[in-house]
């Protein structure tokens, strides 16, 4: 039978479809997907095309972005080390704010789109330049490690920037008994207590994992016997204490790829137990859900319409950039 044309486009559209929903066909029923999710998808894998740009997407991010859309997946470190590599012409960063001025420290002469520019972040909105500046003067002499979650003016009066995922390796990479490391107080005692090193710290805490608690993770350890608890270090210290392990979005991850665990509970944002159910359907999650409101910001329409109208485009001034990407780029080479 001589198919006509009309019927060759139709099932090249259909094969299509089966490919960009198959990442998530695990957690999510097709007539779902195809009823929310679908054109959208579509369009933004053709803008992508148009526009020669890639989607980086946090870990954070909903399924339908992470595993439908997103080019480039991962936590802070991840995705500032990809962004040194990317040969698109367009960034597009779904994530926060933050997020998209490390990608535009790193790409300079690229667009960086942030889908929504209120995507913010409690870390980076907690501490300002002036008070780095005062942090400074009350302690010379002393380095200034800062974490990524911050802003671009933050990190222009920094000796060198850090992740969740190797703060730990900064911090000893600098061989110094007393460092300020800011924004986020949780990290630094955590980082404080793994490595000895005095820690000045500053009031700052993730707006997510803030709210985790001991008694919440004993809770869960009495509902589901035998469940491994990973836990996030921007959570209080008194919360790492319960859990067995603690990581990065990114350890969190190849903690499961290594040991394959039965039934695991993720302390951190809960779309990071969504995206990793569809890559390891044996292991059962249990989650606490914690949204972070930030991330939430992002959906595929405001992806879409960023790559439709290239807006909002990030920029940093120069005086501050030059500094800023001096920080960055020497927490990469450690």
């Amino acid at each position: 039978m001589v198919q006509t044309r009309n019927s060759v486009v139709t099932a090249l559209l259909s094969d299509s479809r089966d490919a960009l929903y198959r990442p998530v066909s695990r957690i999510m029923r097709r007539d779902q997907w195809e009823r929310l999710y679908a054109e959208d998808i579509e369009a933004i894998q053709r803008l992508k095309q148009q526009c020669n740009a890639v989607i980086l997407a946090h870990n954070y991010q909903t399924p339908e972005i992470f595993h439908c859309v997103a080019d480039i997946r991962g936590d802070s470190l991840a995705l500032a080390r990809a962004a040194q590599n990317v040969r698109a012409d367009v960034i597009v960063i779904a994530g926060v704010h933050f997020m998209a001025e490390t990608a535009k420290l790193l790409n300079p002469d690229k667009t960086v789109l942030i889908p929504d520019a209120a995507a913010g972040c409690s870390l980076a909105e907690g501490i300002t330049e002036r008070d780095v500046l005062s942090l400074k003067q009350a302690n010379p002499g002393v380095p200034v490690v800062t974490y990524v979650n911050s802003s671009a003016a933050v990190k222009a009066q920094s000796d060198i920037c850090c992740t969740s995922g190797n703060a730990r390796k900064v911090v000893e990479s600098l061989g110094v008994p007393r460092v300020i490391m800011i924004p986020d107080e949780f990290l630094a005692r955590n980082i404080e207590a793994e490595t000895g090193i005095e820690m000045i710290t500053w009031p700052a805490h993730c707006e997510v994992h803030e709210r985790f608690t001991p008694q919440e993770i004993r809770q869960y350890r009495r509902v589901h016997p035998g469940v491994k608890v990973m836990a996030h270090p921007e959570c209080p210290p008194s919360v790492l204490a319960e859990a067995d392990c603690a990581g990065s979005t990114a350890q969190m991850s190849h903690y499961i790829k290594e040991h394959n665990p039965q039934k695991i509970l993720l302390v951190t944002e809960c779309s990071m137990s969504d995206n990793l159910a569809a890559e390891f359907p044996e292991t059962e999650f249990v989650r606490p859900c914690n949204l972070c409101a930030h991330m939430k910001r992002i959906t595929l329409p405001t992806i879409r319409h960023a790559l439709e109208t290239m807006q909002t485009q990030v920029d940093i001034p120069q005086d501050i950039a030059a500094n800023a990407r001096r920080a960055v780029e020497r927490m990469l080479a450690v």
